[in-house]
């Protein structure tokens, strides 16, 4: 089992924890996984596959996020550039999920193992219990011995309700599946403080916090992807809130980064402001069916941790809520404090704004919010 991680870990340490994972998601990018052309290359997957089975058969378990289903769409549809509109973009997944998974089962196949393809949208990350559904989906291709081949499933998510990109995706399923570490990877060997084709560039090998990430140039996606170094970066930083390690670096790295992890920059979770799941989930990843707007004087109390909201901090409702959905809660100048779980439906809790629990009926005098399942950014990325 790997070291349990503490506040002061080492870079080598870190390294160390990474190397001896016993669950790891690792993300791939659409430029690891297509020629030139855009063509799905068997040649890449290839040597991606044998890295992993390697690992695997060390007895690590490997959930694999891969991108590509636009990139490897293009070609069959006789595309030359990456499509900027919704529905060639979702005609060019539909395409490219076939030949993508097509090439990720062959090339697992020589080692006689099973790959099973998982398809998410933002909404299903969004809803609870859709959240679980795939998180169980995951777990049972894992126990029997399959490969879990994670993508966003472009075909049918709308430009508002999706991930923007896998690097997230990774993140977030590395968070929800309790992974022991989440390996990023890209056409760059690590992240550097400006474009690596300067000569003057230099190599970070650990990020601890936004301290050390002050002055670094982060580009946006290259001609296949849309992540580039600062989704990834922003990925990584989302994972290691949640308690989830990160190794960034390059797929030709892939043999040493899931051999020694001594490659690249490594990301340092940060215990004191780490989220359990449920919390973690209800800022990353739920969709919000409302708003609550507080004063001041709520703002300070559920700021300062372990205090439910009540409603007498509550100046407004907003939406269509009912008991159970998640809100967002704003304060008294718009500004985003957290969310929550709301106990009320919103047309009762309107009638309780404002109102002291003593003024309340008896069986409206619960938080609107109770601590237990109340996340606040106050430590947000």
């Amino acid at each position: 089992m790997p070291a349990a991680l503490t506040p002061d870990l080492s870079e080598s340490q870190l390294r160390a924890h990474i190397a001896s994972a016993r669950r790891i998601v690792v993300k791939i990018g659409s430029s690891s996984l297509v020629n030139a052309d855009s063509s799905v290359s068997p040649e890449k997957i290839d040597a991606l596959v044998d890295a992993m089975h390697a690992r695997m058969s060390a007895g690590t378990d490997i959930i694999v996020v891969s991108s590509g289903s636009i990139a490897a769409g293009m070609a069959p549809l006789g595309l030359s550039q990456r499509p900027r509109d919704l529905a060639t973009k979702q005609a060019a997944s539909a395409t490219g999920q076939v030949h993508l998974a097509q090439a990720w089962g062959a090339s697992f196949a020589r080692y006689d193992r099973t790959a099973g393809q998982v398809l998410l949208t933002q909404a299903d990350a969004g809803v609870r219990e859709r959240a679980r559904n795939a998180q169980r989906t995951i777990d049972r291709l894992r126990q029997l011995g399959a490969v879990p081949i994670v993508n966003e499933n472009d075909t049918v998510a709308t430009s508002e309700m999706r991930f923007g990109d896998n690097d997230r995706l990774s993140a977030i399923v590395a968070t929800l599946t309790a992974a022991d570490a989440l390996v990023l990877l890209s056409d760059v060997d690590g992240l550097y403080d400006r474009n690596p084709a300067d000569p003057t560039a230099r190599m970070l090998t650990e990020v601890r916090s936004g301290h050390d990430l002050e002055g670094v140039a982060a580009g946006d996606g290259g001609v296949f992807g849309t992540g580039g170094m600062a989704a990834k970066v922003s990925a990584a930083r989302l994972a290691t809130r949640g308690g989830v390690p990160v190794l960034l670096t390059s797929a030709s790295n892939i043999a040493q980064a899931l051999g020694s992890a001594d490659c690249g920059t490594v990301f340092h979770t940060r215990p004191a402001s780490q989220l359990r799941a449920w919390k973690f989930w209800a800022l990353y990843a739920a969709d919000a069916e409302g708003v609550l707007r507080l004063d001041a004087g709520a703002v300070e109390a559920v700021t300062r941790g372990g205090t439910s909201l009540l409603a007498v901090g509550i100046t407004s409702v907003e939406g269509e809520f009912h008991a159970g959905d998640i809100v967002e809660i704003l304060g008294p100048d718009s500004e985003v404090i957290g969310r929550g779980e709301v106990a009320y439906d919103a047309t009762e809790l309107a009638d309780m704004c404002g109102k002291h629990t003593s003024e309340l009926a008896e069986d409206k005098r619960r938080p609107v919010v109770h601590a237990d399942y109340l996340s606040h950014y106050a430590s947000r990325l």
